[in-house]
C-alpha cells in the first residue's frame, strides 16, 4: 500500500517522498487509519519497522487540518522516548516529515544545560520530543505546562518502564490536559505496559504488528561458543579474518566497555564507545562518526539497544548477553532494518548457556552454533572450576566446622563455670547454716 492511499495533504506527501519512503510497513497501515479517526492506539511491532512514521504522519496531517499556533510554554505533541538518542532521532524524523509545514520540534533529555531548554520552552512549540526525568523537571520548575498538549505519545513504552520511568510517567500523565489522543508503542506487550495501558489508554485499537518477541528475518543469528576470558581476542580476531565493517558491540558495564575499547584500538581496530556517563556531545561524536565510518566498532552498554536507526548496520555482537532475554530482541533488531539484511553473532560462555536457553525460548527457535578452531570450550576448562569450586566448599566447611568446635567448646566452658559456681554457692550455703 503507498502512502497516498491515505490522503495525506500535499506537503507531507512531498517530504515522505524525499525521505525516499514508498511503500508501507505492516505497523503503519494499521495504526495510520486508527490514529487519523482519533481513536487511541496501543501498538507493538518489531524495531526497525517504521513505528515513528506511524504515529508522526497521522498525527501531522491532524495538525494541517486544525492548525493552531504555538502557546507560551506549551505544546501541542509530546512524545516521550527511555533514552537522549532516541528522543533526537524521533525528533529528526518529525522535523524531517513536517519540513514543510512550518512546525517546531523541540528535544528535551538530561545531560545538557537546563537553561537554554527553558528559554525555548516559553516561547511555545509544537512538538516536544523528552525523556522522562528532564521533562518532568521542567514541569517542576514551571517552564512547562502541558494544559494544551492534543497528542501523548509513549515510543518504546516497555523500555520505559524497564528503566524505572514509573512513577516519572505517572507524573507526568497527571499534569497533561485530560482531553487528548493517547497513543502507546512498545516492542513488546508486558504485564507492565498492559497495566500502563489501562491506565492511560481509553478504549484504544490494539495493533500487533508481528509476533510477539520475533526477530526479523532479515537477521541472521550466530553463536559462538567461547570462555569468557577469550572473547576480546576471538571479537578482535572475528573483525579481523572477516573484514567486518560497522559493528556494533553490546558489553555489560561501562568498565567493560572502557576495557574492550582499549583493547580493541590496541589491535589496530578503530573503536569508540557509547554509555551512560558520557557527556551528549561524546556520545553524538561517536555515533556520527561510526555512520560515517570513520570508526569501525561502536562499543555500548544497554543504553543504545532501543532506538537507534544506524542505515546500513550490518553487524550486532552481543559480546555479553543481555540479562533480560526480550532486551535480545531489541539488540539484534538494530541491524536488518528496512528489510536490509544484517547478521547477529552472541559470544557465549559456559556460564551464559541458560541465559542462551531463555533467548532461545522466548524467540523460538534454535540459534546457529559456530565453533571457531582454538577457541573451543574445553572440558579442562571446566574440570578447573569444579576443582576451584570444590575447594572453596572444602573451605568454607573447614571454617563451618571450626566454627562449630569453638561453639560447643564455649558452651562446655560456660557450664563448667556455671558447675564451679554453683558448687561454691552450696559450700557458703552450708557454712551459713
Amino acid at each position: 500500500m503507498k502512502f497516498e492511499s491515505f490522503s495525506f495533504a500535499p506537503e507531507l506527501l512531498r517530504a515522505i517522498a524525499e525521505c525516499g519512503y514508498q511503500t508501507m510497513t505492516p505497523v503503519q497501515r494499521q495504526a495510520i487509519p486508527a490514529i487519523r479517526r482519533g481513536s487511541d492506539v496501543l501498538a507493538s511491532a518489531q524495531t526497525g519497522t517504521g513505528k515513528t512514521a506511524a504515529f508522526a504522519l497521522p498525527i501531522l496531517q491532524k495538525m494541517i487540518e486544525k492548525p493552531r499556533a504555538p502557546i507560551a510554554s506549551n505544546t501541542r505533541v509530546l512524545i516521550l522516548t527511555p533514552t537522549r538518542e532516541l528522543a533526537a532521532q524521533v525528533a529528526d524524523n518529525v522535523a524531517a516529515y513536517g519540513k514543510y509545514m512550518n512546525i517546531n520540534v523541540l528535544t528535551i533529555y538530561g545531560g545538557v544545560k537546563m537553561d537554554s531548554q527553558a528559554v525555548k520552552l516559553k516561547r511555545g512549540t509544537d512538538v516536544i520530543v523528552a525523556t522522562p526525568g528532564r521533562l518532568l523537571e521542567h514541569i517542576l520548575s514551571c517552564n512547562l505546562s502541558l494544559s494544551h498538549v492534543d497528542f501523548l505519545v509513549l515510543d518504546e513504552a516497555d523500555r520505559m518502564l524497564d528503566m524505572g520511568f514509573s512513577a516519572d510517567i505517572e507524573k507526568i500523565m497527571q499534569a497533561v490536559n485530560k482531553n487528548r489522543q493517547n497513543l502507546l508503542f512498545s516492542a513488546t506487550f508486558s504485564t507492565a505496559v498492559k497495566k500502563l495501558a489501562n491506565n492511560m489508554l481509553n478504549k484504544p485499537i490494539i495493533i500487533s504488528a508481528n509476533d510477539q518477541n520475533s526477530t526479523a528475518d532479515t537477521i541472521s543469528q550466530v553463536v559462538y561458543p567461547v570462555e569468557q576470558r577469550r572473547k576480546r581476542e576471538l571479537l578482535s580476531e572475528l573483525i579481523g579474518t572477516k573484514n567486518w565493517h560497522k559493528v556494533l558491540v553490546f558489553s555489560a558495564t561501562r568498565a567493560d566497555t572502557e576495557l574492550l575499547v582499549t583493547e580493541l584500538n590496541l589491535d589496530g581496530i578503530p573503536t569508540a564507545v557509547v554509555h551512560g556517563e558520557k557527556s551528549q556531545g561524546t556520545r553524538r561524536r561517536a555515533l556520527r562518526e561510526f555512520m560515517e565510518g570513520k570508526i569501525r566498532v561502536l562499543v555500548s552498554t544497554e543504553v543504545a539497544a532501543r532506538g537507534l536507526d544506524i542505515p546500513d548496520l550490518q553487524y550486532v555482537v552481543n559480546y555479553d548477553l543481555p540479562f533480560l532475554p526480550e532486551d535480545y530482541v531489541h539488540r539484534i533488531g538494530r541491524t536488518g532494518r528496512a528489510g536490509k539484511s544484517g547478521v547477529a553473532i552472541s559470544f557465549v560462555s559456559r556460564e551464559e548457556e541458560r541465559t542462551l536457553n531463555d533467548i532461545e525460548k522466548l524467540i523460538g527457535q534454535k540459534i546457529r552454533r559456530i565453533t571457531v578452531p582454538g577457541y573451543e570450550v574445553s572440558n579442562r576448562e571446566l574440570l578447573l572450576k569444579q576443582i576451584q569450586k570444590r575447594r572453596s566448599f572444602g573451605k568454607s566447611k573447614q571454617r563451618d566446622d571450626g566454627a562449630n568446635a569453638q561453639m560447643v567448646a564455649e558452651k562446655s566452658m560456660q557450664g563448667r563455670r556455671v558447675a564451679v559456681g554453683q558448687s561454691k554457692d552450696a559450700v557458703k550455703y552450708k557454712k551459713i547454716k
